[in-house]
């Protein structure tokens, strides 16, 4: 990949030519919805400059959702991603690309994907014990079967918002005293998960499985993801089934879509596969490879957490391979959580809960006031980054979200 672009984009910016984040934008001017392209803090009407550089197969670029884009496999999404370098490379093109070069702060950012399927995975080995030690303290860390495979379960899809959309405190039933029957009300104990969420594409037959080694040619790429929970609605539901209104009303994600293909030199192997070694399906040819992304969670600007998704146990290709073995359908505009990222320390750990210890450990934010959970009014910020060639930064566009009251 050439390394030098047209424009006049710093070397560092974690936003440039080696980037190349997919997302849907409007402005005033032009209202419709359709794919922009990032590169620095300028966006590419993506649609509209491959229609006047005379590139047929960009029309998918002139839709509301990247979900046309999506459907049309790892081919066509290597041969844009191409194309979008050669055009923002070579001074030739520059007279048809230039007019179509709209500065960021003149979007408007809407959310990327029509989300079809939510799955929410709990790939965190750190974090699983964290949540068994503290709400299952007399149990085992982990579920038996969590070394053996990635469990997940399904989201509501309905709810994925994009990054800067405020999430309204929900009600729901929480534990009450010994004896009494559950409350009623909002949630006391709002909390964070900062997550990866992987985009899919190349739509699937039911009945069918994708095998690990193909899964990399329906993972199209990676955004930021906060799974908003209510802990204690989630408490009192999820024995038996699991997590369902203590997490379905809001799920935030990153405005931008940054392309798996950006991250190739930033796959490192996932840890601890070894002892269990996992069943032949979820074993390919190469080792298991998760991303080293660096993670920054901020609440009203204080940075509370840096969790690194080099820790998380499973990839995200056999996260893919699983959710599909028993015959399920993949679907252009999945959304695949990896679950909360904690790492070994306090400071790396993804969630208020952990980083509270169920609220008898509070956290102070620099203002000097304190947290177990979030209070109204709280602004939560994550922001993260990769390596890239040449001592370059590969951006994941930060997802923000503030809590409004309760209706």
């Amino acid at each position: 990949m050439p390394d030098t672009t047209w424009l006049d984009v710093p070397d560092d910016h974690p936003f440039g030519l080696h980037t190349l984040p997919y997302g849907i934008v409007s402005t005033t001017a032009n209202p419709e919805r359709r794919v922009g392209v990032r590169i620095g803090d300028l966006v590419l009407d993506a649609g509209a400059a491959a229609e006047q550089a005379g590139m047929e197969s960009g029309a998918c670029w002139l839709t509301p959702s990247l979900n046309a884009f999506l459907a049309l496999g790892p081919h066509a999404w290597a041969s844009g991603r191409d194309w979008l370098v050669l055009v923002l490379t070579d001074p030739s093109y520059r007279d048809a690309i230039a007019p179509h070069l709209i500065p960021l702060a003149d979007t408007v950012l809407h959310l990327p994907i029509e989300v079809a399927d939510y799955v929410d995975f709990y790939a965190s080995e750190h974090h699983a014990r964290n949540v068994g030690r503290i709400f299952r303290p007399d149990s085992p860390g982990l579920p038996p079967s969590w070394m053996h495979l990635p469990i997940g379960y399904h989201g509501r899809a309905g709810t994925v918002v994009v990054s800067g959309t405020d999430v309204v405190r929900p009600h729901g039933q929480r534990r009450g005293s010994v004896g009494a029957p559950p409350e009623f009300g909002p949630s006391t104990r709002l909390d964070i998960e900062a997550e990866l969420g992987f985009v899919v594409g190349g739509a699937t037959t039911r009945g069918t499985r994708v095998d690990l080694d193909a899964a990399p040619d329906h993972l199209f790429g990676v955004v930021l993801l906060n799974d908003w929970s209510a802990r204690d609605i989630q408490a009192f539901e999820s024995v038996p089934l699991g997590p369902f209104l203590g997490k379905s009303f809001a799920t935030s994600i990153s405005a931008w879509v940054t392309p798996m293909a950006a991250f190739e030199g930033a796959r490192v192997s996932v840890p601890g596969q070894a002892d269990p070694l996992p069943l032949p399906y979820l074993r390919g040819e190469q080792v298991a490879r998760g991303l080293d992304l660096h993670l920054e969670v901020r609440v009203n600007e204080t940075v509370v957490s840096t969790p690194h998704a080099r820790e998380l146990h499973w990839s995200p290709e056999q996260m893919l391979a699983h959710l599909t073995v028993n015959g399920a359908s993949l679907r252009d505009g999945d959304l695949l959580g990896s679950g909360t990222i904690s790492g070994p320390e306090k400071g790396s750990r993804g969630s208020l809960l952990e980083l509270s210890w169920g609220g008898t450990e509070p956290i102070t934010l620099d203002d000097g006031t304190t947290r177990d959970f979030l209070e109204d009014g709280d602004v939560v910020t994550m922001t993260a980054w990769a390596p890239g060639p040449d001592a370059s930064r590969i951006g994941v566009a930060e997802v923000v979200g503030r809590v409004v009251p309760a209706v």
